[in-house]
């Protein structure tokens, strides 16, 4: 009777540790308007992310000195490669007549400009409004000085859900790759 119980309990346990299983959340591409005139190759370097950022789960907000860090709520896979995806897919679409890859892709080019790019903040502030800070530098091949610009949007989520944060942190970097996709237009940025 003993070892019946103590079979019981052991068959028990891992149900009662486990913990459910977490909800997965992607950024989505958003579509804009084409533009013409950007170098033909164009390369986005790794993405720097604030240290906060570099977590499996989806920070809420970093605000009042406190991490609010969504405990089942993950990203579907690492934030910065991500980011990097979604940019490409994005700056793709804006600039038609260039092509432009990853650094950390498995096709290795010679670009005319580079994109580096420092996420240094992308979570809520106290008022419930989605907020990406970030920097940027576009590196022509010719070695020149680079071209920078400091870039920051807010975008209030529909509601309070999590789903419509990353709906937000979508719409906020859409509006990073039209910024992005500005200065490699620009005449300094070939």
């Amino acid at each position: 009777m003993k070892r019946a119980a103590v079979a019981l309990a052991m068959l028990l346990m891992p149900v009662a540790c486990s913990s459910p299983n977490p909800n997965l959340y992607t950024i989505a591409p958003v579509q804009a308007a084409t533009q013409t005139g950007a170098p033909k190759v164009i390369a986005l370097r790794q993405i720097g992310l604030a240290r906060y950022l570099e977590r499996t789960q989806i920070v809420r907000s970093s605000e009042n000195y406190r991490l609010d860090v969504l405990e089942n709520d993950w990203w579907g896979e690492p934030l910065g490669a991500m980011l990097s995806r979604v940019l490409i897919e994005e700056l793709s679409q804006r600039l038609p007549q260039s092509t432009v890859y990853g650094e950390t892709g498995a096709v290795s080019v010679s670009p005319d400009v580079t994109i580096e790019l420092n996420v240094s903040r992308l979570d809520e502030n106290t008022s419930g409004v989605l907020v990406l800070q970030a920097q940027a530098a576009i590196a022509p091949k010719a070695r020149g000085a680079p071209v920078t610009r400091g870039f920051r949007f807010e975008v209030a989520p529909s509601d309070a859900s999590v789903g419509a944060e990353v709906a937000a942190i979508s719409n906020a970097l859409g509006q990073l790759a039209d910024g992005l996709a500005a200065m490699l237009v620009a005449p300094r940025a070939r």
